[in-house]
């Protein structure tokens, strides 16, 4: 049996999956990274996979803090971290974490860091250890809007995604990598300026969204595919700009 259906037949003995997801941030109630990873926990386990999903705060420091502690609990083989970059029309498979944190807005503690290393003694950058190109392939064939991206943002998410590979091939973790979702049904209004000028008038306008049960859907093919004991696809996929 071959794709995301052979993965179904996990041995409970491995070490597990572990989904993380964000609080909300930025004044919003919601961030559908944490629903999709609860609810794709939910049935990576319903089809046999030991999988355990995790909140973590939208700060730099307590990010880290919380992604140590859900290391130590669970030692899991296989993580895939998920958080939202709304305004994206795909899900969005990230396949480099940046050494920067450069924070237009502060973070949920307070903090904006401006042009600082995650850190100081750290490698420029970290490739993810997912197979990036077969999980987009995946999630196209199941008719999800997929694509691979090359920059996580400086944010939290990349914050975060940069620990995590730091941590990576450490322990019990063995593979690992990020997954940008954009907004879901529960989505905000947004304010847009309109007008010639961008004046002061504003109106509401919608963020572009995918389904929630898509968005679960996606991080249960991730893991699946991440769990399957073959190569990365060797085919050209990169942006050209």
């Amino acid at each position: 049996m071959t794709g995301p259906a052979a993965a179904a037949h996990h041995d409970p003995g491995l070490a597990p999956l572990l989904l993380t997801g964000f609080e909300p941030f930025a004044g919003d109630g919601h961030n559908p990274s944490w629903p999709a990873a609860q609810e794709a926990a939910r049935r990576l386990r319903d089809r046999g996979v030991r999988a355990v999903a995790v909140r973590l705060p939208c700060s730099f420091a307590g990010s880290t803090e919380a992604l140590e502690r859900a290391l130590a609990e669970h030692q899991p083989g296989t993580v895939i971290a998920c958080g939202l970059a709304g305004g994206r029309t795909r899900v969005a498979v990230e396949r480099v974490a940046v050494n920067l944190q450069d924070a237009r807005i502060p973070d949920n503690s307070g903090a904006q860091p401006a042009g600082q290393a995650v850190d100081d003694a750290g490698p420029a950058a970290y490739f993810s250890t997912l197979p990036v190109k077969r999980i987009v392939a995946a999630l196209r064939d199941a008719e999800i809007p997929a694509e691979l991206s090359l920059s996580a943002g400086s944010f939290v998410c990349n914050h975060l995604f940069y620990e995590l590979m730091a941590r990576a091939d450490t322990g019990s973790v063995r593979t690992a990598g990020f997954i940008h979702v954009p907004w879901d049904e529960n989505a905000p209004r947004r304010t847009v300026p309109v007008g010639a000028h961008g004046d002061d008038r504003a109106c509401p306008e919608p963020w572009p969204t995918v389904p929630g049960a898509q968005l679960a859907e996606a991080l249960v093919i991730a893991a699946l595919e991440a769990a399957r004991p073959a190569s990365d696809l060797d085919v050209p996929d990169g942006p050209l700009y």
